[in-house]
């Protein structure tokens, strides 16, 4: 339940945004509007969504006094200015992340949520489907035994069309990474949590497979470089020297939203897939069971998320609908189990850091976890793994692009226009 909360309203009119609409009332919210590109288009998307108004800007949304939640779901360079000004306006706050496109930027804006003592959550919600928090209660309980290794990917297709194109493929709208950024933060997250580890550095290689895409939505757009990643490969080591590697593409035909994890572990493994949430594998050197979900047995935490019978499936809607209704919780108090806050949110920006670094540096690179930075090592101790890193960069028709950067964030700007591309979860 939404206890607590006034009224949200959305910044953003793309596909998460709509998801973060219909979340809000399927947990008894009240969308109170919607903030677009422009205030026709918000009039017209406040009139599609069955909302009260479309606002002219941010700035009227802050001054709603009906309002206390403000999700932005806009391109990633806006993010940072956008929470903020809610954040200073006596709003809660989700965002969608990145929560900025520099980890020096999601860290001030950590700040900020700590200053004003407002909610400041992000929707990696993948934590919430029912089975992750069993395999997650299981680690907890020793079951699986020390980490022999860490290992998936996350796949999608939808930019292996040659002609997709958004916000996402600049760097100056969506930041200077796009796949591993986009998707594989949510692994990150996801095995980070489960496992109750911290990727201590990793040694990242980003690709680009396909050089030029158009630079606009017009037909007679024309074709431009790409700076941003259609892919990644990156091992990753924890501070317990235990390994991880991970493989990230928006160019894999077929796989619409793969996101795959298995933990092994001395005494047993357990795999997830996320599209195919309602069972989970778990091996031991005796055999492997397949366990299904079941709000009648298991973890407390499985039991809560299980909202229906064994046998009828949820999913993505309803994991998504369990993190809003914990982040309306929090902000009214309560401090439900495993809701991603800020400090996720800068966690993820230091790795995205990282791996950017390593693309770059062709060397291990440490997750600096005291200034948000990253600082690239050369060698690593014999203990630990491999010495010096080796591989290639980010690659444009054999370019190297790994030092693309990003630009300040445009806090004028109030919103996000109609999607270009067809783009999957944010």
């Amino acid at each position: 339940m939404t206890r607590g909360c006034k009224g949200a309203a959305i910044v953003g009119t793309g596909m998460i945004a709509g998801v973060h609409a219909q979340a809000v009332r399927a947990t008894g919210g009240r969308v109170r509007g919607v903030v677009a590109s422009s205030p026709e288009r918000g009039t017209q998307v406040a009139k599609e969504w069955e909302l009260p108004r479309g606002y002219p800007d941010l700035e009227a949304a802050l001054a709603d006094d009906s309002v206390d939640m403000v999700h932005i779901c806009t391109p990633n360079g806006l993010h940072a200015a956008q929470a903020e000004a809610a954040l200073r306006a006596g709003k809660h706050v989700i965002c969608e992340k990145p929560l900025a496109t520099s980890a020096a930027d999601a860290a001030h804006l950590a700040a900020v949520a700590e200053e004003t003592q407002r909610l400041l959550a992000v929707p990696f919600v993948y934590r919430y489907h029912p089975l992750v928090r069993e395999i997650r209660a299981r680690v907890q309980a020793g079951e699986f035994g020390a980490w022999q290794l860490l290992h998936g990917s996350y796949l999608q297709d939808w930019m292996l069309d040659t002609d997709a194109a958004g916000w996402r493929t600049d760097p100056e709208r969506g930041g200077p990474s796009r796949a591993f950024a986009d998707i594989g933060s949510h692994w990150c997250d996801l095995v980070e949590w489960v496992a109750g580890v911290r990727f201590a550095e990793v040694s990242a290689r980003l690709a680009t497979t396909i050089p030029e895409r158009p630079a606009g939505a017009a037909p007679d757009a024309p074709r431009v470089p790409v700076r941003t990643e259609d892919a990644a490969a990156v091992l990753l080591r924890t501070a317990e020297g235990v390994l991880g590697t991970l493989t990230v593409s928006q160019v894999s035909a077929g796989r619409k939203n793969r996101l795959w994890f298995e933990l092994d572990g001395a005494e047993g493994s357990a795999v997830f897939d996320q599209e195919q949430p309602e069972t989970v594998w778990l091996g031991t050197s005796e055999g492997a069971t397949v366990l299904a979900r079941d709000p009648g047995r298991g973890s407390p935490e499985q039991r809560r998320l299980s909202t229906l019978p064994a046998g009828h499936p949820q999913g993505y809607a309803d994991c998504f609908r369990a993190f809003v209704a914990d982040a309306y919780a929090a902000a009214g108090g309560a401090k439900p189990e495993g809701l991603p806050v800020a400090a996720d949110g800068v966690r993820s920006a230091r790795l995205v850091e990282a791996a950017l670094d390593s693309s770059r540096s062709l060397a291990w690179t440490a997750v600096d976890t005291a200034t948000g930075g990253a600082t690239a090592t050369a060698t690593t101790t014999p203990a630990t793994g491999t010495g010096t890193g080796t591989g290639t960069g980010t690659t444009v028709a054999g370019t190297d692009i790994a030092a693309a950067g990003t630009t300040a964030t445009d806090a004028a700007a109030t919103g996000a226009g109609p999607a270009t591309s067809k783009e999957y979860v944010s």
